[in-house]
């Protein structure tokens, strides 16, 4: 069924008219991105309950307050400047209500304050904290949005290095996975984009870098070995500055035979899934990662040895 022309343009006008800078100082993105994210309700079936996952802060997101033995633990977005766990609640919600499954969403430490590999850390010692709850690797899959979903892998990464067990499957929406800005779409889809620019990405790559390098695959996954990795679903829009990021990381994965799976959905922006609400196609994505999620939490039997 082709989606609404007129609902893109719609969300489109709003996001150009709304959009945040990401090139002005951290307090006043900040503080920006928070009045923005204050206007977006949550939904009144949703639970949140402050968790702490091996000494990071998160909120745990239930319908209901199911106890799923399942969980989708979360990382959110914003250049690893700004965004916080409160802010995913909604869209983490969209899938905890499709899955079944609790949400996990965590408040890694931010850049500039605390750069690489501050927020790899707290996405480990997380996930750790998870396993040390008794929860099966099996019966967790990570998500994330933007750079959140570049956290996914780079966390995949050092959990494979460390020889830690991995979790179940990975959801990437829009990822931003290199941070030495050397994507084609930048430049190519730069006009297309309502919310990334090339120059408000450029501002804040040295915040989160710091004394690292940019091409470190665990801070640009697309440049990274993914050999081991499981399951990827990938899901970006044609209006994308990022586009590429998302299309490099599903050919190194291909390369490394990682199961991986990209959809590229025509004429949506960045975490387009943020605006179920808005737009047909959101929604049908939400769908189809759920399917990916379920499918993928479901096909691992749960051993003594899991946990």
């Amino acid at each position: 069924m082709p989606m609404s022309k007129e609902q893109q343009f719609q969300l489109d006008a709003i996001l150009r008219q709304g959009g945040l800078d990401t090139s002005a100082d951290v307090p006043t993105l900040r503080a920006a991105f928070s009045d923005l994210m204050a206007q977006v309700p949550v939904p009144p079936d949703i639970a949140q309950n402050p968790v702490d996952l091996g000494g990071v802060a998160g909120i745990e997101v239930t319908i209901g307050g199911n106890g799923a033995d399942s969980v989708i633990l979360y990382f959110h977005g914003g250049v690893y400047v700004i965004g916080s766990a409160s802010a995913t609640v909604p869209l983490v919600g969209d899938l905890v209500r499709r899955t079944g499954a609790r949400g996990m969403t965590v408040d890694y430490r931010l850049a500039p304050e605390h750069p690489y590999p501050a927020a790899v850390e707290d996405a480990q010692a997380a996930y750790l904290g998870l396993l040390d709850q008794g929860i099966a690797p099996s019966r967790i899959a990570l998500a994330g949005e933007s750079a959140g979903a570049g956290l996914v892998v780079a966390l995949l990464l050092a959990l494979r290095d460390a020889g830690a067990p991995l979790p179940s499957c990975g959801y990437l929406m829009s990822p931003y996975a290199d941070l030495t800005l050397s994507g084609s779409t930048l430049a190519l889809k730069a006009g297309a984009d309502p919310l990334l620019t090339p120059e408000g990405l450029r501002a804040r790559v040295p915040d989160y870098v710091g004394t690292a390098v940019a091409t470190d695959p665990r801070i640009s996954p697309v440049f990274a070995d993914l050999t081991g990795l499981p399951p990827l679903l990938i899901q970006v829009g044609s209006h994308e500055v990022l586009l590429s990021d998302a299309i490099r990381l599903t050919g190194q994965a291909a390369i490394c035979d990682v199961p991986v799976k990209l959809e590229v959905t025509p004429g949506v922006p960045h975490v387009f899934q943020a605006y179920a609400g808005l737009l047909d196609e959101a929604t049908a994505a939400l769908d189809r990662a759920s399917d990916f999620l379920s499918a993928q939490l479901a096909s691992h039997p749960v051993h003594a040895s899991d946990s």
